[in-house]
């Protein structure tokens, strides 16, 4: 067995959404999911860069941060089944989602999930720094590798600061979570199905190595709906150096949502 459900937890989707209480009725839900060894506080400088119509709820998995003590999932159906039941109260109102590198393939599969549960498709599925599900891994896998290859990988990619990586006592403390992240990932198998009728909008950056544009044109044939692609500067986590240019497509891409709904609100 994979993964043994915890206990409920307190907490907002019970600690799968950090943050405030759900604000009552915006226009859309904004759901945010990490890259491997990623914690929800990377999308906490996201609240209220959309304006007031959509709230922003940055997802915490086990394993990390607030969630430290949790056993991390190595199985991505298994994560995807637990986080769509935590937000199932949360979808009272339209959503959209988000997911950056390993969070893309999470937020692909939960959208899927979530359709299969009858919730409804996202109004829009923001894909970032991900390669398409269907196209194979050529990458050597990591979760099981010696902890110096792990280690020069993340170092290559970006995603955890210096003063992390240059301390190995505290580098450690976060392995677990990072090696059952690329787990997720690495035994991830694509199934054919349904494609998904909501706009794909995907994102990556001009300098990142381990995805050129061509990368993500095949997520167009995950939709039967429109289909969109930018490459914005910067390297893996371009979202860092380019999260104004982010946050500007993102929110035109909402934009047409959001007014729907004021409409509907002011009638």
């Amino acid at each position: 067995m994979d993964h043994i459900a915890p206990r409920p937890r307190a907490g907002r989707a019970g600690g799968w959404i950090t943050g405030p209480s759900p604000r009552r009725s915006p226009a859309l839900r904004l759901f945010c999911l990490p890259y491997v060894g990623g914690g929800a506080q990377v999308y906490e400088p996201w609240r209220g860069a959309f304006g007031d119509d959509v709230e922003v709820c940055a997802v915490e998995l086990p394993g990390r941060q607030t969630r430290m003590r949790e056993r991390p999932y190595t199985r991505l159906d298994a994560l995807v089944g637990a986080l769509a039941s935590a937000i199932g109260d949360e979808l009272d109102v339209p959503y959209a989602l988000f997911g950056h590198s390993m969070g893309s393939l999470v937020a692909f599969e939960l959208a899927h999930e979530l359709r299969r549960r009858g919730a409804g498709e996202p109004c829009v599925l923001f894909v970032s720094a991900g390669p398409a599900p269907r196209l194979p891994r050529l990458l050597p896998p990591l979760h099981a590798a010696p902890e110096e290859r792990v280690i020069a990988r993340l170092a290559e990619l970006g995603g955890l600061p210096r003063e992390i990586l240059d301390e190995p006592e505290l580098l450690r403390y976060f392995l677990p979570a990072i090696r059952a992240d690329f787990e997720v990932i690495e035994t991830y198998g694509y199934r054919p199905r349904k494609p998904l009728a909501c706009p794909v909008v995907a994102f990556t950056g001009s300098e990142d190595e381990d995805l050129p544009p061509a990368g993500l044109t095949p997520w167009g044939e995950e939709t039967t709906g429109r289909f969109d692609q930018y490459v914005l500067p910067g390297d893996h986590f371009f979202l860092r150096g380019s999260e104004g240019e982010l946050l500007t497509l993102m929110r035109g891409v909402l934009a047409p949502y959001t007014r729907s709904w004021r409409r509907f609100a002011d009638a």
